[in-house]
């Protein structure tokens, strides 16, 4: 892990929920860092990237290890104040 990176641990957590922990720790994280989220629920395979495409950052990785999925984020831009993010 590097400076750049912020671990968020979601297991046990259902979506939405995982998704609506990431949009709101992203705003903590610099443009160019790396968001990493260690969720249980198998529908966040769907969710995540889903969520990463409609708000424009780029998913740099992703893993599945038993009932472990891993995501890479990196964080592409800030949303400009007052501008709601998908």
């Amino acid at each position: 892990m590097s400076n750049n990176e912020t671990v968020l641990d979601l297991r046990g957590l259902l979506c939405p929920i995982p998704v609506l922990r990431a949009k709101t720790a992203l705003r903590a994280v610099p443009v160019g860092g790396t968001l990493v989220l260690e969720c249980t629920d198998p529908l966040t395979v769907i969710d995540i990237p889903h969520f990463v495409n409609q708000t424009g950052h780029a998913l740099d990785g992703q893993d599945q290890s038993g009932g472990l999925y891993v995501f890479r984020i990196v964080k592409r831009h800030d949303t400009a104040p007052g501008t709601a993010s998908p």
